[in-house]
């Protein structure tokens, strides 16, 4: 089955819309046991061009097609950047709270990079919007599901995150050497599951993602696009209200009670 291309149509019906500005969003590294999960961002115009040959949802598409493609990607927008949160800030403020952290630290470094995205409209990814709550001023946000396949913004958002993180874990593959980050990214196999048994968890795995190495029983190869939060980790365990503040590596819209 030939995979889906991705389109402008609906970046375009937003434009006819009166949209001026869109900002694309997508996550990758969600399901991952190690290493950050990654929040891409892209802005584009109504003057965009053409997309990028190829193009396609980064899960879509083998290594060296997203790595041939990422520099077209960053070429193809007028900007482009990649917020991350921790292994150890999953552990700490859950998956969902750190889909925003990680968004809301692409925002600012889309800003510190030049890009005015404050009366943009923001594509999201999945049916819900992580990145509000985590925001000191509102966003306009239009959640779609399958957007990374369909719209060809978030599509080469997603390759971009991707390749991003992916170069980091196989930088952290050399430094944790034996749990073959280099090949599976810090997702889930039967590999890693066995590195983990013999050497124990690094500084880079998500703990509370972790049961007894000897019982491990979590599915192999866990996607990004399953639905948001973990069982016990709700939509509404982000707070509503917005706070005021900013972030010390300049993402002014980062919530002042969110790490920076």
């Amino acid at each position: 089955m030939t995979p889906i291309s991705p389109t402008l149509r609906f970046e375009r019906s937003l434009y006819r819309d009166g949209v001026t500005s869109i900002v694309a969003v997508d996550e990758v590294g969600r399901g991952a046991l190690a290493g950050p999960v990654a929040v891409g961002m892209v802005v584009i115009d109504s003057a965009v061009k053409r997309m990028p040959t190829g193009l396609r949802d980064s899960k879509l598409l083998p290594e060296p097609a997203r790595e041939a493609l990422e520099p077209l990607c960053r070429r193809w927008v007028l900007h482009s950047a990649v917020g991350m949160a921790t292994a150890a800030e999953v552990d700490s403020l859950g998956i969902m709270r750190c889909l925003g952290l990680a968004g809301a630290r692409a925002l600012g470094l889309l800003e510190a990079g030049g890009a005015d995205v404050r009366e943009s409209t923001l594509i999201l990814d999945g049916n819900y919007d992580y990145l509000n709550p985590a925001l000191m001023r509102p966003a306009r946000v239009v959640t779609r599901i399958k957007a990374d396949r369909d719209c060809a913004s978030v599509a080469a958002a997603s390759v971009i995150a991707k390749v991003h993180r992916d170069r980091l874990m196989i930088a952290h593959d050399r430094d944790y050497p034996g749990y073959g980050w280099a090949s599976n990214k810090g997702y889930s196999s039967r590999e890693h599951f066995a590195a983990i048994a013999e050497l124990g968890p690094s500084a880079l795995h998500r703990l509370t993602w972790l049961k007894d190495p000897a019982t491990l029983d979590m599915p192999l190869d866990m996607p990004d696009d399953l639905p948001v939060g973990l069982p016990g980790e709700p939509p509404s365990e982000f707070p509503v209200e917005l706070s005021a503040g900013s972030s010390a590596n300049g993402a002014s819209a980062l919530r002042a009670d969110l790490p920076a």
